[in-house]
C-alpha cells in the first residue's frame, strides 16, 4: 500500500497545571487593575463625600435637581430647597455631586466683583477702544 499507517501522538495534555491556569490568572489582574479598583475607589469617594455634606452645601442629585441644604434629617436622609420656600427630602445616596461647600461666616472677606462689569475687553487692555 502507498499509505502509510497514521500513529496518534500524545494529545498535548500532559503540560503542567501553571501554565494552564497562568492565563487565567493573568485575566483575572487585568480585571481587577483595570475595572474592579478603580470602581471601588470611586465608591469609596462617594461615601465619604455623601457623609461630610453639612447645612448649607449646594448639591445636585442623581435628577440632576441643584438645591442647598437646609437640613440633615437623619444618616440617610437630607432636606434641600431647591427655590424659595420649596423643600424636598432627598436620599444621600443620591447625591451626585457637592459643589460648593458651607464656609464659616468670617467678617473681613470681601464682596465678590459684579460678573456682568465692563472691563474693556480686548480692545479695552489695548488702548484701542474709546
Amino acid at each position: 500500500m502507498l499509505i502509510s499507517p497514521a500513529y496518534a501522538q500524545a494529545a498535548g495534555g500532559g503540560g503542567d497545571i501553571f501554565s494552564a491556569i497562568l492565563p487565567l490568572v493573568l485575566i483575572f489582574g487585568v480585571f481587577y487593575f483595570l475595572l474592579i479598583r478603580p470602581q471601588q475607589k470611586k465608591m469609596k469617594e462617594h461615601r465619604s463625600m455623601v457623609e461630610n455634606v453639612r447645612r448649607g452645601d449646594t448639591v445636585v442629585t442623581g435628577g440632576g435637581i441643584i438645591g442647598r441644604v437646609t437640613k440633615v434629617k437623619d444618616e440617610a436622609t437630607i432636606q434641600v430647597e431647591i427655590s424659595e420656600n420649596v423643600r424636598i427630602d432627598v436620599v444621600k445616596g443620591t447625591l451626585t455631586e457637592v459643589r460648593t461647600k458651607s464656609q464659616p461666616a468670617s467678617g473681613d472677606a470681601k464682596p465678590a466683583a459684579p460678573a456682568n462689569e465692563d472691563k474693556g475687553g480686548l480692545l479695552g487692555k489695548l488702548g484701542l477702544k474709546k
